[in-house]
């Protein structure tokens, strides 16, 4: 088997309906909780998601640090989106994200979710946290283009960790949108994560860390 095709079967993971847009990565028979994982993409591509390219990928080991860090009756799954672009006011990203949200309702019932999003997925989880079930998000190094909507935030936990040194999304504007948040009244914090680049992958294990407590917290704090 080649190195691609060991990636790719290791990216699809339990079998899923096709038309899913949520896969489990562990399941539970009476989760109290949810831990939902979206993927970085693009700005603008109609070009279809596969579980198998890097920007899904690059999320496994973050899952794998959750999983170790909480308890086994939270569920953990991904978001699939059925494209890899966000796609400027048709915003499909989220139409994948509110249809995830919806089956795992139908799945484990109204449970507080945490949502933990990557770049694309980062401004996704964001925009996500207005639905009533979405207890805090944890964006990674997010896209946070100017006049990105924080209204929705009142009263929401948000964690923003992004690296100093990312060269494809901008730290500062994160920044901004942790302070534009804050007056919205979420409870927001910002982490600049020392040395840090945009794939998380300098310092890696420190980012997996994090993002593990950080989940824990979330989950345990309300």
């Amino acid at each position: 088997m080649t190195e691609h095709e060991q990636t790719r079967q290791a990216g699809e993971g339990t079998a899923q309906d096709p038309a899913s847009a949520l896969v489990t990565r562990r399941a539970t028979p009476a989760a109290r909780a949810a831990v939902l994982f979206l993927h970085g993409g693009r700005a603008d591509s109609r070009a279809r998601s596969r579980p198998w390219q890097l920007a899904a990928v690059r999320m496994r080991p973050f899952v794998r640090a959750v999983a170790r860090e909480v308890p086994d009756d939270v569920l953990l799954g991904e978001v699939r989106y059925r494209l890899r672009g966000w796609n400027g006011s048709a915003a499909d990203t989220m139409k994948d994200v509110h249809r995830a949200l919806s089956e795992l309702t139908r799945l484990a019932g109204d449970v507080p979710v945490v949502l933990v999003g990557h770049s694309m997925g980062g401004r996704a989880a964001l925009r996500a946290a207005a639905a009533l079930q979405v207890r805090g998000v944890l964006a990674l190094a997010p896209w946070c283009p100017p006049g990105e909507p924080v209204e929705h935030l009142g009263g929401k936990r948000i964690v923003v960790l992004h690296g100093d040194r990312d060269r494809v999304t901008d730290p500062g504007a994160s920044l901004a949108f942790v302070e534009r948040a804050r007056a919205a009244g979420a409870r927001a914090d910002a982490v600049l994560m020392p040395e840090g680049d945009h794939a998380m992958l300098r310092h890696s294990g420190t980012w997996h860390r994090t993002t593990a407590s950080t989940v824990a917290d979330m989950l345990s704090s309300g």
